[in-house]
């Protein structure tokens, strides 16, 4: 039997909700294919704060550093309470600072439109059918964690106002890294990669253009094309399915998966991935806390059984129970299973609970 230890950071309103049925699907891949899987739990965000007074303490990262891989719930409070102590700078304190401390350059974002959800999408089937793509976003650099500040200057009319920044920066080999990451997975899929960027006004999407253009040329059996971002952004709509692997930088990458996301019409479908070099992983879903459905059986805990599934085949090596998962999935859904978030108007919606339940029922049975 072979074990791993996972570290789980339930998070915020839906997260202990939707990571508990994560927990039912995996301990059902554990009895179907004799794996153990070892639960340790730590606080991080608001949660954190109210136990600790900080976001992360220094025991939820010495968790973290001794787990194979870690599961976590969203983090975050109302918008309405942005700037309380215990949801203030919350990104900044605690996600961030996880990001950093293990190198997680390396985001991984699936796009997929089951056909079973071909009637949910804002376009029309013709439009989406067949959509599938994986966004790889930077995620250890950029504007995200360049240098920012505020300052007092001489505005019009005598009067003195407040000027703010943030600052992108890039090194090559934070470009190099994740170009070679996605044309290695670009083979493994349709052999095509779009770099996504900002390069005829913006010196840091040039930058990654120079960067990104020879390492193209290690990988000849992987068609690259260029896009700029804003093009791009309609591109995911008019067209998705000519995307294959994207590549971008962290706020392009952040705001277009989201984009990419809602020809789902839910983030609730979102699962992703955040590696380092070495493997180590944590894995979420890519929307947030929710807090206005919290506690009323109402989160779909899909996005966060399917990063389930990116943890057992990217970090532990586990295609196949992963590929059982996403099955699962896949059948759940195709028997009818919705969520309110996927439901359509008059059709009758499962709870959170119960979704977690049937997929974890259906992974011994696909």
């Amino acid at each position: 039997m072979t074990a791993f230890n996972i570290t789980v950071l339930p998070g915020d309103y839906i997260g202990p909700e939707i990571v508990a049925e994560a927990r039912r699907v995996l301990e059902a891949v554990a009895k179907r294919f004799g794996h153990e899987f070892r639960f340790k739990e730590a606080l991080a965000g608001g949660a954190a704060y109210d136990a600790f007074g900080e976001h992360l303490p220094a025991s939820t990262l010495a968790a973290c550093e001794s787990a194979d891989a870690v599961l976590k719930g969203p983090f975050g409070g109302p918008p309405t309470e942005i700037n309380h102590p215990k949801w203030q700078g919350v990104e900044q304190n605690a996600i961030l600072p996880l990001r950093k401390h293990f190198d997680l350059y390396l985001n991984l974002r699936p796009i997929v439109v089951p056909d079973a959800l071909l009637g949910l999408s804002p376009l029309k089937p013709e439009f989406v059918r067949g959509t599938d793509m994986l966004i790889l976003r930077e995620l250890s650099s950029g504007i995200y964690f360049g240098p920012r500040g505020e300052r007092q200057i001489e505005g019009p009319h005598e009067r003195t106002i407040r000027e703010v920044w943030d600052t992108e920066l890039y090194n090559e080999y934070e470009v190099e890294r994740i170009a070679r990451d996605g044309f290695r997975l670009a083979q493994t899929r349709r052999r095509k990669l779009t770099l996504i960027a900002k390069s005829n006004v913006m010196s840091t999407g040039l930058f990654w253009r120079e960067v990104v253009a020879p390492i193209a040329k290690e990988f000849p059996d992987v068609a690259m094309d260029y896009m700029h971002v804003d093009a791009a952004s309609m591109a995911l709509i008019v067209n998705p399915r000519q995307f294959d692997v994207i590549v971008t930088s962290n706020i392009f990458g952040d705001i277009l998966s989201d984009e990419a996301a809602g020809l789902l019409r839910s983030l609730g479908m979102g699962p992703s991935a955040s590696l380092n070099e070495k493997g180590f992983g944590l894995y979420e879903p890519i929307h947030g806390s929710a807090p206005d459905i919290a506690g009323q059986g109402k989160a779909n805990p899909l996005a966060m059984i399917l990063s389930a599934a990116m943890m057992l085949r990217l970090s532990f090596d586990l295609p196949e129970a992963a590929a059982a998962v996403e099955r699962a999935v896949d059948k759940v859904l195709s028997e009818g299973a919705r969520t309110p978030d996927l439901a359509s108007p008059g059709e009758t919606a499962v709870t959170t609970q119960e979704m977690g339940r049937r997929v974890a029922e259906a992974v011994a049975a696909v």
